[in-house]
């Protein structure tokens, strides 16, 4: 949009003392021309940007105008660069190169090894390992009809296994434990529900547009169900000694107590299939103590997966 691209020529001017005409084209993927339309058009906003031809010239901002102080300082835009770039670990976008670029000409050369040294001392690499090309596809698509408000059908196969086709309107792509999520407010149930990328197929787009509704997503919304009291199971779980790196990993060192030579976890968890798999890939590393319900669930799916394999 013009009107971004206005807006972060003014950002590169303020902070940096002249940069040339040729280099925002580049930047911005436009015509030198358009880039001094646009410098016209800040001036008209009251913007006073003075132009300068021959080697050493190009377009700044009049010096009585440059604010003393960065609107950034370098380790705010080194914690903004450091998240862009954990992002397209599994989301690469135009978008989010660009304003990587944008962030970096921010920066001047005198404070530019530093300030790669800060954006090299993090990195977060989201992805998940083997991520099929698949679920980048659908990446891809959601972000595209959540741009446009477009009201989407889909068929959808729950973790029981039964399929249904819904109709809903796409607000929110989330990352949650490994695994892409859509947030999306279904128009059959009149509420919003999480649907799991894998699950979902037959994708189809209408023309029709909604009017995007309010979610508070710092308050996690998707997790006000997962973790209510009355959905919470408490574990008991004796951890053998073989077990000890993946109860820490997975459970953290506050839910482990040794007593007479046995590590104890206690944990909660909802109680569904997922809980099941969960504690079924510890094998022989754990055993449940309690509830004895669910001790003997794990029992019997551990024996149905032994006769799989015996017959």
């Amino acid at each position: 949009m013009k009107i971004d691209r206005l807006l972060a020529i003014v950002v590169l001017l303020i902070s940096k003392r002249q940069i040339q005409a040729k280099e925002l084209a580049d930047l911005f993927e436009v015509s030198v021309r358009t880039i001094y339309r646009d410098i016209e058009a800040i001036n008209q906003a009251g913007i006073p940007i003075i132009t300068s031809q021959g080697s050493g010239g190009g377009i700044s901002i009049m010096e009585q105008y440059r604010l003393e102080n960065k609107l950034l300082s370098a380790d705010e835009l080194a914690a903004i660069t450091t998240a862009l770039e954990s992002v397209s670990s599994t989301y690469k976008s135009f978008h989010d190169g660009a304003a990587l670029q944008k962030i970096r000409l921010l920066v001047s050369k005198e404070e530019w090894p530093k300030f790669r040294e800060k954006t090299e001392k993090w990195f977060i690499d989201i992805s998940s390992w083997g991520e099929s090309k698949g679920i980048k596809e659908k990446i891809q698509l959601f972000n595209r009809v959540i741009d446009n408000s477009n009201i989407i059908s889909l068929t959808y196969v729950n973790k029981e296994g039964q399929t249904g086709e819904r109709r809903v309107e796409p607000h929110t792509l989330v990352l949650k434990a490994r695994h892409w999520y859509l947030y999306a407010f279904c128009l059959e149930r009149q509420a919003f529900r999480f649907f799991k990328l894998v699950r979902i197929k037959d994708i189809h787009i209408f023309q029709d547009q909604f009017k995007r509704r309010e979610v508070h997503l710092s308050e996690l919304p998707w997790e006000t169900e997962w973790h209510k009291p009355e959905n919470m199971t408490d574990l008991t779980l004796l951890i053998k000694p073989s077990g000890e790196p993946l109860a820490r990993e997975w459970f953290g060192y506050d839910s482990l107590t040794y007593k007479n030579g046995s590590c104890i976890a206690s944990v909660s968890y909802p109680e569904d299939d997922w809980l099941y798999g969960f504690l079924l890939q510890f094998g022989t590393h754990i055993e449940i103590l309690h509830p004895a319900h669910i001790r003997q669930k794990v029992k019997e799916l551990a024996k149905q997966i032994n006769d799989l394999y015996e017959t």
